[in-house]
Order: C-alpha cells, then structure tokens, then sequence
C-alpha cells in the first residue's frame, strides 16, 4: 500500500470500511501500534512540534480526517480515497469489537461524558467487551496507576480522547507499558458522542464545511485555530503545487 503524501504527513489510502478491516488483521495476528487521524490543524501543528510529528511519522496507520485533506490529495495526485474521522471511528471500531470480542478501553473528557459515551455505546452494542473508562483529568502521578489499570484489564484497543497533542504524549510516554494492541486518539469526539456537541449536517460534512459549523458553536475556542491554520494549509499547498508546476515543466 503506497503512501500518500501531502506536505509534511504521509497518509494510508484507506476507506473508512478498509480501515476496520485493517484493525480486525492487526489485532488477530497479534500485532500492536497505534492509528493517527490527521486535520489541517493537526497537519499545521505537527510543523512546529516535533513530538507530534514523530508520533505520526511511526504510526502504524495514518487516516485524512478532514476534507481539504482529501482535496489536496486529488491536486498532488495520487489521491485518498475519503475521509476517516476519528468520530466514525469510535462507533466503527465498538461495532467490530463487538463482533470480535475485542476488549476496549475509552479514555478522556470529563468523569459525566466518559460515563455518558460508555453507556451510549454499550446500549447500540450490548455484547460490547467495555472493560474499563476513565475521565481524562488525572495527574500525571495518576498516569502511572491508569495505565497500570489498562493494562490489567487487557484492553486490546484504547480509544483516547483528549485533544491534541495531550492525548498523543499520553499514548507515546506509556506505550511500552499499556499493553494494547491498538490506541488511536480521538480528539473531542466524546463530546459528540454524548451529546454534548452537534456534529455538522451531512451536507456541511460532505462540502468541506464542517470546521466552519464547529467554528459557529465554538467561536472563542477555534477562531485562531481554524482561520489560521486553514490559511497556512492553503499557502502551504500552494507553494507545493507550484513547485510541481516547477518540475514539471523544467522536463519538458
């Protein structure tokens, strides 16, 4: 499977079905790594964070979550396939671990979200293996007896949703000890699936506008991270297609 480059992150040209597919091998041979899900603000983020740009670069799958990800793919050709977001993911990965009997951890939020996104998806998946949640306020003196915890109960996928890049320290400080055979952060999708924040319609999803919907419902939080990561990701990719521009021409 070749990559797909754009800018500064390399992208596994998956759909969304393929990549549950991906897990299923990967836990059933044994195997163990973790899934990034890149943004334009998680791409914009990882040029100035090294840390964050290393825990990428050793992923064992990175999926676009985001559309102008996808759109920029089709411009540098070769292109992805679609988006995989880290929300669909959540309910994907229950689904297949409710077929598998896979074991699951959730980890992040607050003490009532946690419980609200353990009970929603245990209710949709009642032979879900949830063997264990935790809110994501600890110290990091509670880290050390967390990760303990998740690996007691020997949780086989940890879904982590702190934000970026906290969630991302979190996974790659405790790697060697958590004992999962899969971790992916998730970013604030708890929130949405407890209800505590509507997603985007499927129309704005489907266009590209789903950063704007979240901007709308959060506009002292995201203003700065949209508005200018959006534009560096636009003159980032310009500089590249211009560049390819560039190349091509000196060829011929």
């Amino acid at each position: 499977m070749n990559k797909v480059q754009i800018l500064n992150c390399s992208y596994d040209p998956l759909t969304f079905e393929q990549t549950l597919d991906w897990v299923i091998k990967w836990i059933k041979t044994g195997q163990k790594g973790y899934i990034a899900t890149v943004n334009v603000a998680i791409s914009m983020m990882m040029r100035s964070n090294q840390s964050l740009q290393q825990f990428v670069e050793k992923a064992s799958l990175v999926v676009a979550d985001g559309k102008p990800i996808i759109w920029a793919s089709k411009l540098l050709y070769p292109s992805l396939p679609e988006r995989v977001t880290g929300v669909d993911l959540v309910d994907g990965l229950a689904a297949i671990a409710q077929k598998e009997g896979f074991r699951v951890f959730l980890l992040g939020s607050e003490a009532e979200v946690i419980e609200q996104v353990a009970k929603t998806l245990q209710q949709k998946y009642p032979q879900l293996n949830l063997c264990g949640f935790h809110h994501g306020y600890f110290s990091s003196a509670q880290a050390s007896e967390l990760v303990k915890t998740i690996k007691e109960n020997k949780s086989q996928i940890l879904i982590v949703g702190m934000g970026v890049p906290r969630q991302e320290n979190f996974i790659k400080e405790n790697w060697s000890e958590l004992g999962v055979n899969l971790a992916i952060g998730v970013g604030g999708s708890f929130q949405v699936i407890a209800g505590k924040k509507k997603r985007a319609p499927l129309w704005m999803q489907q266009v590209g506008m789903e950063w704007l919907y979240r901007l709308l419902q959060e506009p002292g939080r995201l203003w700065k991270r949209y508005l200018i990561t959006n534009s560096q990701f636009i003159y980032y990719l310009t500089l590249e297609i211009l560049k390819k521009i560039g190349k091509k021409n000196a060829m011929h």
